[in-house]
């Protein structure tokens, strides 16, 4: 980052969170998003020895880095990716490439087993499997330390959706996929780690934010005009990726060694009113070779018609970053007003924010964000 940038990257330990060094990062740019990862990546300048030996603390795998934004924590994760380069010229830099704190789930597998036979919330199952994976024994903590782990916290949001669930140990089912899967199901659920200083003690806070049925962030709309704080907006309309009918694919089932082998699949879901309305049979299709249950496949089939239904569209502006803007900005609704030749009885209407990224401000580049829209 230059050096007028409003950022401060903090490099810390992953598994204590103990502040290891605070580095200049050029070449910015990180995004986050509800239901799955974000990303960082950046350049450090390595310009000396002394700030070589300070870099080496950065080790991938086992360190955290913090974005932090007027004392707010903006954007928080893993460096899972480091290069070390040198130019012709014999210029030193360190590249990373960091994801949020969700990705962790994406590197564990479940070697427990987790059972639910008697139907529980969906977001209690949830929980439990960030708590089986966060809490586990580490072999390498010396005798009488406290336990080694990200350090969670959870809340103890409900939806009133009771399902039951099962994973085995040797089936080698990532955390990540297990959760997204329970999530994915016709009435489930949103997900995301939220970071966040702790507004009594300054602590930094890496949260489980769960959301039935979706994400919600605060109580008032954001409020974005063009002209105005709107810098360019993009509406994409795309009917190669959705559909009107959906059917999901399972395991295969066969108790007769002896006959052809064929999978399991759910009844098709049909969006008839899109039917109704003119649209042709476009068909969706998925495959989830763990799932062994007729109900559970008919449930994936519909949530996946849910999420794509006719054509696609996932509506983009780009903002000037600036004093009202929160950082807590995915799951706020946003109100966008739009005046211009395609609208020129201006748009006035209400979406959600379900993913952001920010380029930081660097050689005379302003301070902006893309934000990723749905209708709220």
């Amino acid at each position: 980052m230059a050096l007028d940038t409003p950022y401060r990257a903090i490099f810390c330990d992953l598994l204590t969170d103990q502040t290891l060094d605070i580095l200049p990062l050029r070449d910015v740019q990180f995004d986050d998003f509800i239901g799955k990862s974000g990303s960082l990546s950046g350049t450090v300048p390595i310009p000396d020895k002394a700030i070589a030996e300070r870099v080496k603390k950065v080790r991938e795998g086992r360190t955290a880095v913090y974005l932090e934004r007027g004392g707010d924590l903006w954007w928080g994760g893993i460096v899972w990716t480091t290069t070390l380069q040198s130019s012709g010229r014999g210029v030193l830099t360190l590249g990373i490439q960091a994801a949020t704190f969700d990705s962790y789930a994406s590197r564990r597998r479940i070697r427990t087993d987790i059972t639910y036979t008697t139907p529980t919330d969906q977001l209690e199952i949830a929980r439990r499997l960030w708590r089986e994976l966060d809490s586990q024994n580490h072999p390498g903590a010396p005798a009488g330390e406290e336990p080694r782990r990200l350090g969670i916290a959870f809340g103890d949001e409900t939806s009133g959706v009771l399902r039951t669930a099962s994973w085995r140990p040797g089936d080698e089912t990532v955390y990540l996929e297990a959760l997204n899967q329970l999530a994915g199901l016709e009435n489930g659920f949103e997900h995301q780690i939220l970071v966040y200083r702790d507004p009594v003690s300054g602590a930094r806070v890496k949260q489980l934010r769960l959301g039935w049925p979706r994400i919600i962030t605060g109580a008032t709309d954001l409020l974005f005009d063009r002209p105005g704080v709107i810098l360019s907006y993009s509406f994409p309309y795309d009917a190669t990726r959705g559909g009107t009918t959906a059917v999901a694919r399972g395991a295969s089932v066969n108790s007769n060694a002896a006959a052809e082998s064929r999978p399991l699949f759910s009844s098709q879901q049909t969006a008839t009113d899109l039917l109704v309305d003119g649209w042709p049979l476009l068909d969706l299709s998925s495959d989830h070779n763990e799932i062994t249950d007729q109900l559970t496949l008919d449930a994936l089939a519909g949530a996946e018609l849910n999420q794509a239904r006719g054509a696609v569209v996932i509506p983009e502006i780009s903002i000037h970053l600036g004093g009202i803007v929160p950082p807590q900005l995915l799951g706020r609704v946003a109100r966008i007003r739009i005046t211009d030749e395609w609208y020129a009885q201006g748009l006035d209407a209400r979406y959600r924010i379900v993913g952001v990224k920010v380029t930081p401000p660097e050689r005379g580049r302003p301070d902006t964000a893309d934000l990723y829209l749905e209708e709220a």
